[in-house]
């Protein structure tokens, strides 16, 4: 443990506090992950995707080894192209979430959950496994499994990460519904989807902005509405219109959902011939510097 330590200190120059933050993220993330995993997904035989699906299938198909085993065994080749292709950060802190969450996935044995309906189940395994899987990927590093092969086919190739995720998932729970019945794989197919919202919430709904352009011949007002009433920054772009070849300026500002239609509200009062775009923000970061204008 302490030749890790001294390795991401040598390689990324991070504090000591960062360093504990993010193995802590990990660490908590795949915790929550394999309770998700042994107290509700594999005592009701669904199935996973991704490695850990790999694994899952293996262990029903050979109970007597431990689903952390085959997570690791699965993951040295994964974690050996990873090394010599991405970045040697982030997979320092991934060797790390793979062996804790192998680890833990044999070690942490905890009463099994059954509900009397095999829907929720896949539901309530959703929610615990998106969970942790959503901590781990706040941090800077992951657990292992497909993302490290996802990285590496998008490096070398250009494959887009969406089509290899689902394409991997969906031959992973093809084989699962082989050997185990079609039912079983429909319902993992619910299990995956909640688990992948979930990590969305996690990721990026706690940090949920609108960002708003603003085209109006009213541009004093509205910023200073959006800036003295709702009390959001306002940045200012150059813009020109296309048709009338006119300078004009664009109001970026970025508010929340529940500002959203009072926004919208006050800039068509002001301005009816007002054009305004929203678009949804994943993230925002930062602070505020006073009312600068940037052009």
């Amino acid at each position: 443990m302490k030749a890790l330590v001294t390795f991401f200190r040598r390689r990324s120059g991070q504090d000591w506090k960062s360093l504990g933050v993010n193995l802590g993220l990990i660490a908590a993330g795949s915790g929550i992950y394999v309770l998700g995993l042994n107290a509700v997904l594999i005592p009701q035989k669904l199935l996973s995707g991704g490695v850990v699906g790999v694994a899952v299938i293996l262990h029903y198909l050979y109970p007597s080894v431990d689903v952390g085993h085959f997570y690791l065994l699965c993951n040295i080749p994964l974690m050996v192209l990873g090394w010599f292709s991405i970045s040697r950060r982030f997979m320092g802190y991934t060797l790390f979430g793979m062996v804790f969450f192998s680890v833990a996935a044999s070690w942490i044995k905890v009463p099994a959950v059954t509900l009397s309906d095999p829907l929720l189940s896949a539901v309530l395994a959703g929610v615990l496994c998106g969970v942790g899987g959503g901590i781990v990927l706040r941090s800077l590093g992951s657990a292992g499994g497909l993302d490290i092969l996802v990285i590496y086919l998008n490096t070398r190739w250009g494959l887009r990460v969406g089509v290899v995720y689902m394409a991997a998932n969906a031959l992973i729970l093809g084989v699962g519904a082989f050997f185990f019945g079609l039912e079983r794989a429909l319902l993992s197919v619910v299990y995956v989807y909640a688990s992948s919202r979930v990590v969305d919430t996690v990721l990026v709904g706690f940090n949920r902005r609108k960002m708003a352009l603003i085209i109006t011949s009213k541009v004093d007002e509205v910023a200073d509405f959006i800036l003295y009433t709702i009390r959001r920054g306002v940045t200012f772009l150059k813009g020109r219109g296309g048709f009338s070849g006119q300078d004009r300026e664009v109001i970026l500002t970025v508010t929340t959902l529940t500002e959203l239609p009072k926004l919208k509200e006050s800039v068509f009062r002001m301005d009816p011939q007002a054009f305004v775009i929203i678009n949804d923000t994943l993230e925002v970061l930062g602070k505020r510097h006073g009312h600068l204008k940037i052009y």
